[in-house]
């Protein structure tokens, strides 16, 4: 029974870092046409806008984007209930705790 309080914190303090979601970065991005929503144009890149409605972003590749993200220009762009990441698929697979979805490799929950 001494046990029991300290093991309730522990298990609450693992539960919520395996539930941190992993949403796309928000940084610039190498610009490719015209500037996805919620970035403006600085030079060769795509900057995000400072008015906190910015989603994460990442270049098209090809025709579609990965899942939780929809098309903007030549950009994917984060849904605003996406909490995953994605990257560009290299290859045939994706890294270990990544999944293929249009081209992609999606961060696995």
């Amino acid at each position: 029974m001494g046990r029991t309080p300290l093991l309730i914190p522990l298990a609450l303090a693992a539960l919520a870092a395996g539930s941190a979601l992993a949403q796309q970065p928000i940084r610039p991005l190498p610009k490719v046409g015209s500037c996805p929503l919620g970035y403006y144009s600085s030079g060769s890149y795509c900057v995000p806008s400072s008015g906190g409605n910015t989603l994460g972003a990442i270049e098209k590749s090809g025709n579609s984007c990965p899942l939780g993200f929809y098309g903007s220009g030549n950009y994917c762009v984060s849904s605003p209930s996406n909490d995953r990441e994605a990257i560009e698929k290299v290859g045939k697979s994706c890294p270990l705790g990544w999944y293929g979805s249009n081209g992609y490799c999606v961060k696995s929950r």
